[in-house]
């Protein structure tokens, strides 16, 4: 069917334009959430759109519709929005390349999977965080099949197709008049999410996050688990974007061949990664996917582009052009982001230091100069190796581009959060703050 949308949308366009793009998306979707320990919303759609780009002389339009009877309409009314744009040689679509096949990205059993059935997989999750003694503030559940395809007036014509699963559940717990708080979430690409192991990890942390004590003020170790990691790990990462670099906003313009990270590091944007949350053949503009060594050895290697800002910039696309659905035209961002250490540091070599499981606040951090003060949240101490007694209220403080600078991977599970694919990272000489 999607075929058919497309020379539809092709047919009117030809002749009209100087270049043309067509972007369809199709995708079914299931999404859960309760309230407290209540089911209190469940969606189950399907979701038909169409995107349509076109370039007439140098200029560029946009417009897009779910009505499929108003594909021509769509198609007229993009050209039509060229008059709104200037005049700029950089627009232009995706060349046609060799398309790499992908693996692991689509689960059948989506396909059979009722709405009943998830209802039960998040009532479970529920049902097994109450029996280990924690309150359940909210959880949810999402099941999610997509189906896209880019065409464009350069005979590129590439389809793609994958599945997600995302579970998250929020606890709280009372002991003596002292409550504590804690969250985690799972996500694939296949329906393997342990939902027992989800909820008595986070009804764990709950439990171990009571009875705090104060951190005495200092500089310290801190050992940044997932979620911590990745909400600092955001700013760290924008400054990669190609049109921040382009338009003064990064720290690391011009900083290509230097050493910017600890030796032990490197950095993949790898949009072919098996099972990957964000691997597919080509990205939404129709460039084919390939890795880009953004850090190598600790070496800034590269930046990220999308074809217009790599074409105002002289280089290459990375395939990073995405979008959230056909309603948007591509943005930068990063793929399945691969942190590798060739070494990596045991918890038990740290004498005295804290862990946080997350943070508070990260998106205040300075996004160009990287200074950052959050707050610190299930958090631990760290004496001798061991993790001990619950912290009660810290701010931690620091520079993401400094601490990148000698940042450790901690011997820990690989796993994937967002873009993220990541350990526990240690990072050193942070101000933690006690209250």
């Amino acid at each position: 069917m999607i075929y058919e949308i497309a020379e539809d949308v092709k047919k009117t366009l030809e002749n009209k334009c100087d270049a043309y793009e067509i972007y369809i998306d199709e995708s079914k979707l299931i999404q859960l959430d309760s309230l407290k320990d209540e089911l209190n919303f469940a969606k189950e759609e399907i979701e038909l759109g169409v995107g349509v780009r076109v370039i007439k002389d140098h200029k560029q339009g946009f417009a897009f519709t779910s009505d499929m009877d108003k594909i021509t309409q769509t198609a007229l009314k993009a050209i039509e929005n060229t008059k709104l744009t200037k005049t700029d040689e950089n627009y232009a679509f995706a060349e046609v390349e060799k398309v790499t096949e992908v693996k692991k990205v689509y689960d059948k059993k989506f396909e059979n999977l009722s709405l009943d059935e998830s209802v039960e997989l998040l009532k479970s999750t529920i049902d097994i965080a109450i029996d280990s003694g924690c309150e359940v503030t909210g959880s949810g559940f999402s099941a999610s099949a997509g189906k896209s395809l880019i065409l464009n007036s350069n005979e590129v014509s590439i389809e793609n197709e994958g599945t997600g699963f995302g579970l998250g559940i929020s606890v709280t717990i009372q002991n003596d008049g002292e409550i504590a708080t804690a969250y985690n979430s799972q996500s694939s690409r296949f329906l393997d999410i342990d939902c027992e192991k989800l909820a008595n990890e986070v009804c764990d942390l709950a439990k171990s996050s009571l009875n705090t004590k104060p951190v005495e003020t200092g500089d310290y170790d801190v050992v940044l688990d997932y979620y911590a990691a990745t909400g600092l790990l955001s700013t760290f990462i924008s400054a990669f974007n190609g049109e921040n670099v382009m338009r003064g906003r990064s720290i690391l313009k011009d900083k290509l061949g230097q050493e910017i990270a600890n030796p032990t590091l490197s950095i993949i944007d790898n949009p072919l990664l098996e099972k990957g949350m964000y691997t597919s053949k080509c990205d939404d503009e129709g460039s084919v996917s390939k890795k880009t060594d953004l850090i190598k050895d600790g070496v800034l290697n590269s930046f990220i582009y999308d074809i217009y800002t790599a074409n105002c910039e002289g280089v290459k696309t990375t395939s990073n052009g995405l979008r959230g659905s056909y309603l948007t035209t591509p943005m930068i961002s990063p793929t399945n982001l691969e942190f590798e250490f060739s070494e990596i540091k045991d918890i038990g070599e740290i004498d005295s230091g804290v862990l946080t499981t997350s943070v508070l606040g990260a998106h205040t951090a300075n996004p160009i100069s990287g200074d950052f003060s959050v707050e610190a949240n299930n958090a631990f101490k760290i004496e001798n190796g061991e993790i001990s007694d619950p912290i009660n209220k810290a701010m931690i403080s620091g520079n993401i581009f400094e601490i990148m600078k000698s940042v450790e991977g901690i011997d820990s599970e690989i796993k994937q959060y967002g873009p993220y694919i990541i350990p526990k990272l240690l990072v050193h000489n942070l101000r933690v703050v006690g209250q």
